[in-house]
């Protein structure tokens, strides 16, 4: 499972803009980026202009950071997304998005994407009924993601989901909260993507 030990605002004040890697916290006045926003370190009023490079880089770097995966994994992923039909910037997005991981977040089953991770790798997921714990798993049409039928599986899902009211799924999800579960309607699109990424950038700095 991709873990960031290091303090995750940080990363948020790298990139100059919310990354929402800490839930709730990132909406509030707490959020890093509103308190303080620059760069972190000793440097970070003077830095100057970032080359073209750089700002390819850091694209890939915030994707890989929002959703929570390594480098290893992220290049298997764009892989992927080379190889099917269509534009492959869109693919990566959409791969990423159909993560287990990434789905349970949108459901409202967890705070955060990290939190997400670690609700499915504790085995409190189920997909179809079956318990998966690996994070990676893409979901498909008409799949039904629940948490496990067990107190502490629900209850948790539960806490989360009414501590989140207000958040809605995007539409390529449906929720019934009364039953703790979401269905995979259709494959997500672009347009339900909305991170702030620019996929293009990503492709630039991969395909060189």
């Amino acid at each position: 499972m991709a873990r960031t030990l290091g303090p995750k605002c940080r990363l948020c004040r790298r990139d100059g803009e919310r990354l929402y890697l800490k839930g709730q916290r990132c909406h509030t006045a707490k959020c890093a980026v509103a308190k303080r926003a620059y760069p972190p370190g000793m440097h970070g009023f003077r830095r100057g202009r970032p080359s073209e490079y750089g700002v390819r880089l850091r694209e890939k770097q915030k994707a890989k950071r929002i959703y929570g995966v390594l480098e290893r994994q992220f290049r298997k992923y764009f892989a992927e997304a080379d190889r099917l039909k269509g534009n492959t910037g869109a693919n990566l997005l959409i791969l990423l998005e159909r993560r287990l991981d990434n789905v349970v977040y949108q459901l409202g089953f967890a705070d955060s994407r990290a939190q997400a991770r670690q609700f499915v790798a504790h085995g409190h997921v189920t997909v179809n009924g079956k318990k998966i714990d690996a994070s990676s798993h893409l979901v498909k049409v008409g799949d039904v993601v629940a948490p496990k039928t067990r107190k502490k599986s629900e209850s948790l899902a539960r806490e989360r989901l009414d501590a989140l009211q207000g958040r809605s799924a995007p539409e390529w999800l449906t929720l019934e909260a009364k039953e703790l579960k979401g269905t995979v309607n259709r494959l997500p699109a672009r347009e339900d993507v909305s991170i702030p990424i620019n996929e293009a950038y990503i492709v630039e700095f991969s395909s060189r």
